[in-house]
């Protein structure tokens, strides 16, 4: 009998295509959100989408240039990025 050591799903590699956030994952699935979900990934060059790297053992990814992190969880559960609060501005 095969035990899994570890059922966390974890990212394998990541690619941006023009519209979408595309996760593929150790045990063979692909899954793809839309890029407008992380609005610093929609903001990005090209080359700030593809300078990323893999963190926590495949449990995310890292933009370090734009400051952005996806979790493998957030993709599988559909959890997008925030956007930052607009402060109202108001006349005394």
């Amino acid at each position: 009998m095969n035990i899994v050591d570890n059922i966390e799903p974890r990212i394998k590699n990541i690619h941006i295509t023009e519209d979408t956030i595309v996760a593929e994952f150790i045990d063979g699935r692909i899954v793809s959100v839309p890029l407008a979900w992380s609005w610093r990934l929609s903001d990005a060059t090209p080359e700030q989408q593809e300078n990323c790297e893999i963190i926590g053992d495949g449990q995310g990814v890292h933009w370090p240039e734009i400051d952005e992190d996806i979790s493998a969880n957030g993709m599988l559960n559909g959890v997008p990025a925030r956007p930052p609060k607009q402060e109202s501005l108001s006349v005394h």
